[in-house]
């Protein structure tokens, strides 16, 4: 009987470990989990690999688990008015800024840039080679030459849309010649080669391009180096004020990280082809 009651303690005993165990694990789980960062970001920093880079490094300094999804900067920003992300990296800046102003985001800090480039056929069809952006458009215009838009209000659609307008010309959303693709930059491009038409791209997005296409791609850049193809990328924490929910010390936190020497580095090191796809330059 005394063996039995002994053998009934040390079953229960060991049952109450077990129990403290799987409390201690399940806190340990919790408090990990609470190391994840949700992040809404454009489409060429996840189409070029410039975060499969920089993740692995976050993790190794601070502990962070980087999850993104890659929209368009409308759409980005969209997913933090709605706080279902933490952080974004986005590179619209009339819209980060009206964005921080109506207290959705706040903190925007400048991270890198490239600049915008129009890509089109080889043959150049509409003669825009070297053009200045808005002559360019202009011509486009005037021949009714294919011209292939993402239509999405990313970052890139909402500057192309920018200088339509600056070149005087009302958005062609309904001609026969303008090609709404409603997608990323990458699946416009591809786009853009199947139809022989012109787009406006990211430098970064077109390198992947470039390479993808192994040094040959049927679209090649005919106007660049225009003032007005700057393309400021930006980080902005999501308003904790808004958004009670959202992880604001990680926020705060990866953008700190994102300006640090040590990513920077990282960022002004990223090539593909030997050609660098963003400059830093976080203040």
């Amino acid at each position: 009987m005394k063996k039995f009651r002994l053998l009934a303690c040390l079953s229960l005993t060991m049952i109450f470990l077990l129990s403290v165990s799987i409390i201690s694990i399940s806190s340990l789980s919790a408090e990990e989990g609470e190391k994840v960062l949700k992040m809404s970001t454009t489409t060429s920093t996840d189409n070029t690999g410039l975060l499969d880079v920089l993740a692995p490094e976050l993790m190794k300094d601070t502990g962070i688990e980087l999850k993104w999804i890659a929209v368009g900067t409308g759409k980005a920003l969209e997913m933090g008015k709605n706080c279902d992300v933490d952080v974004l990296l986005v590179h619209a800046p009339d819209a980060e800024k009206k964005f921080v102003k109506e207290g959705f985001g706040r903190n925007r800090k400048e991270l890198m840039y490239n600049d915008f480039i129009i890509i089109g056929p080889k043959s150049d069809p509409a003669g825009v080679k070297n053009k200045k952006v808005r002559n360019a458009l202009q011509i486009i215009s005037k021949k009714k030459a294919k011209f292939a838009s993402r239509g999405d209000k990313s970052g890139t659609h909402q500057l192309e849309l920018k200088l339509w307008k600056e070149s005087k010309i009302n958005a062609p959303d309904k001609e026969d010649w303008y090609i709404q693709t409603g997608q990323g930059m990458l699946q416009t491009i591809n786009i853009a080669a199947e139809r022989d038409a012109y787009t406006i791209t990211d430098r970064g997005t077109y390198i992947k391009y470039e390479a993808n296409m192994k040094g040959n791609p049927p679209l090649v850049i005919l106007v660049e180096k225009d003032k007005a193809l700057f393309n400021q990328y930006s980080a902005i924490e999501v308003n904790p004020s808004k958004c009670p929910k959202v992880n604001n010390a990680l926020a705060k936190q990866y953008i700190k990280w994102m300006a640090s020497k040590k990513a920077q580095k990282m960022i002004g090191d990223f090539k593909l082809m030997e050609k660098p796809l963003f400059t830093p330059n976080a203040k």
